[in-house]
């Protein structure tokens, strides 16, 4: 992939006439979309770069595109032994705040995702031309990577003499391996989102290394069926599995995407019941669309860009309901369902009916009345189902199984494919009907239906199997895993002190890398420190509002639970434990807080529903989290010593270190 819209030798680069370095530049733009602004921007950015390195040798890049944010920073320049991210604000007289994380982001990624950058100095500079001159200190941030600095169109040929003769102390960069070196991006979720819906390939905006090379195999399978249902006139289901954090989700965006050809009436639509990840990645999608077309010197309303994205993402019960007004096929042929587990049971969804929508007629689980739905197709359909193994966490969720019970007796005609996963692992199929049904029904099992590699926490693969262990109470395997593939990388530390665990959030998050703290829905008794579960969050607002609002994850102050955050995921997380789950007597504790007391919990659906609460508070956090276990107070019988201490213990025992 050409990775830049204009690259040159230094040296040719000053003798190269201006309007032939415009001319290659703006013929990679879509010149649809070429306004007067970007085109002066562009020759003024190549008018100050050839009065400020003439007297250098090395490279320059136009346009460089970091795949992670879909975006482009204005320039890269290798110089001896620095990478320089330069980020132009052409007719600007201030050092803008935003401007400066906009470089430093930049920075952060070609550090984080790009292998030829590690360990390299890389030197974001905000340049606003008409900015007064400001005195900079070169401060290191993290690894090589420093703080932005700043300079105008007249001094930044003396900041870069000054940066290479301060950072003096590294071998000059091979410039054929930096470009020919692995670019791994892993994007969250609102970014591929963002990325997928501009037409952007998965392949543009995923990491493509063999460690995670199963994402694009399995968007590769599950294209394969489509095309073979459509061929042949088949209906078709498959069972795509994964760990915490693998890239369901983005597989599932990504069919959405490029299997939504109006011209062939191949219509695809990502459906999730998951209401607080459809309201933030549908208003990530509008904010966006705002503006990208302010930026074209278009305008378009908030409104009219959240109409414009709904199509693209949906509510699964909206759908549903939409359904059960109009008994047509629907105009989708393809139906990506998020978090399938999820989905309600017969008596769940029928309860629902009857009370919510006076239908005491309903009669079936929802995945049987999604599957009739498309079943009203007259040719082909596929459905794809995204199952996050042990990840139910509320009552009525039916699980795979209630996916699979439906082609006992009906559907005859539909080809079933699923994970081998499926059929290995008891996170997924705990009733062995279920496996019965897919063996009578000549079910294809298919290995590239499963997603092994978490690239959530790209730091640390392993991260999800560590969680797993600590579920299982298995100190000795937890720490082994610990020790050979997360200490090093992953940061994980435990804290009695809620101030002392945000301000390690504070520190270790760098640029616009998002923090928050998240606690389970059941931890009731965290109130006395300000962590109030019950008070709810606004998730758009709390995902992705900037620091100075009060209510975004980053101040620190409204918690969110695994409801609001499952599907999601932020790059620092402060994980705040409460009584609901404790460790005490060489075992897991399980307890309901019911009017003024702690209940013990027995009902075995409820233990599973809290168990898979923490394993998704646990798995949400990108590159590392901060365990907050506060101390108890035999004084409040809701708080006893013994319900804290001992969950602390056991976490020690791991080997996390306290801060």
């Amino acid at each position: 992939m050409n990775r830049s819209y204009y690259s040159n030798s230094i040296e040719e680069f000053i003798k190269e006439d201006v309007n032939s370095i415009y001319g290659k530049i703006s013929g990679n733009y879509d010149l649809n979309k070429l306004t007067i602004q970007q085109s002066n921007a562009w020759k003024k950015q190549i008018e100050i770069l050839k009065q400020s390195i003439s007297s250098y040798s090395g490279k320059i890049y136009f346009e460089f595109t970091i795949p992670r944010m879909g975006k482009r920073v204005d320039n890269i320049l290798i110089i001896d032994n620095c990478v320089f991210v330069l980020e132009f604000k052409i007719g600007s007289d201030i050092y803008d705040k935003s401007a400066k994380e906009q470089a430093f982001d930049y920075g952060l990624d070609l550090n984080n995702f790009h292998e030829g950058s590690h360990n390299k100095n890389l030197i974001p500079i905000l340049i606003a031309d008409k900015a007064p001159s400001v005195i900079n200190v070169y401060s290191k941030s993290l690894d090589c990577l420093y703080q932005t600095i700043c300079a105008n169109s007249t001094n930044l040929k003396d900041i870069i003499n000054n940066t290479l003769q301060n950072l003096n102390f590294f071998d000059k960069i091979d410039i054929k391996f930096w470009e020919e070196s692995i670019y791994k991006p892993t994007p969250t979720i609102i970014e591929a989102a963002t990325a997928l819906y501009k037409k952007h390939n998965v392949s543009e905006i995923s990491r493509s290394d063999s460690g995670a090379e199963n994402l694009s195999v399995t968007s590769n399978c599950i294209s394969e069926i489509i095309d073979f249902s459509k061929r042949n006139n088949k209906k078709s289901i498959c069972f795509i599995t994964g760990v915490p954090g693998a890239g369901k989700t983005l597989a599932g965006l990504n069919i959405a995407n490029i299997r939504s050809n109006y011209i062939e009436e191949e219509h695809a639509v990502f459906l999730s019941g998951n209401g607080p990840l459809v309201d933030v990645l549908r208003e990530a999608l509008a904010r966006d669309k705002v503006k990208t077309s302010k930026e074209n010197g278009e305008y378009l309303s908030k409104e009219n860009a959240k109409s414009q994205v709904k199509s693209f993402i949906q509510n699964i019960h909206h759908f549903r309901d939409a359904s059960l007004r109009d008994d047509k096929a629907p105009i989708e042929k393809v139906t990506i369902f998020d978090e399938a587990q999820r989905a309600w049971t017969k008596e769940q969804a029928s309860s629902f009916m009857k009370r919510n929508k006076g239908n005491s007629e309903f009669n079936k689980s929802e995945p049987e009345f999604l599957i009739e739905v498309m079943d009203r197709h007259k040719d082909w359909c596929t459905i794809v189902c995204l199952i996050g193994g042990g990840q139910e966490i509320n009552t009525g969720e039916a699980g795979l199984e209630e996916w699979i019970r439906p082609f006992e007796d009906k559907f005859k005609d539909w080809d079933v494919y699923y994970s081998s996963k499926i059929i290995e692992d008891d996170n997924y199929i705990k009733d062995s009907n279920a496996l019965e049904i897919l063996k009578n029904k000549c079910a294809v099992r298919k290995d590239e239906l499963h997603l092994s590699v978490s690239l959530r926490s790209f730091r640390s693969a392993q991260l999800s199997s560590f969680i797993q262990e600590i579920i299982n109470n298995d100190i000795v395997k937890a720490n082994s895993i610990y020790k050979e593939f997360i200490e090093k990388d992953y940061p994980i530390r435990i804290t009695r002190d809620l101030e002392k665990a945000k301000n390690w959030l504070n520190n270790q998050a760098k640029g616009t890398e998002r923090t928050g703290i998240i606690a389970s829905s059941g931890a009731i008794r965290l109130r006395p420190f300000g962590l109030n579960v019950k008070a709810k969050i606004d998730a758009p607002i709390w995902f992705l509002n900037e620091k100075e609002d009060i209510r975004s994850s980053y101040f620190l102050e409204e918690v969110a639970t695994e409801f609001d955050i499952q599907g999601l995921e932020l790059d620092w997380t402060c994980v705040a434990w409460d009584g609901d789950l404790f460790y005490n007597n060489n075992q897991w504790n399980y307890k309901k807080f019911t009017g003024t007391t702690w209940k013990n919990c027995s009902n075995t659906e409820r233990i599973k529903y809290l168990i898979n609460s923490y394993r998704v508070l646990l798995t949400r956090a990108r590159q590392g989290m901060i365990i907050y276990i506060p101390r108890g107070n035999n004084e409040d019988l809701t708080r006893p010593d013994f319900m804290y201490d001992g969950t602390f213990d056991f976490f020690i025992k791991i080997g996390i270190k306290q801060i």
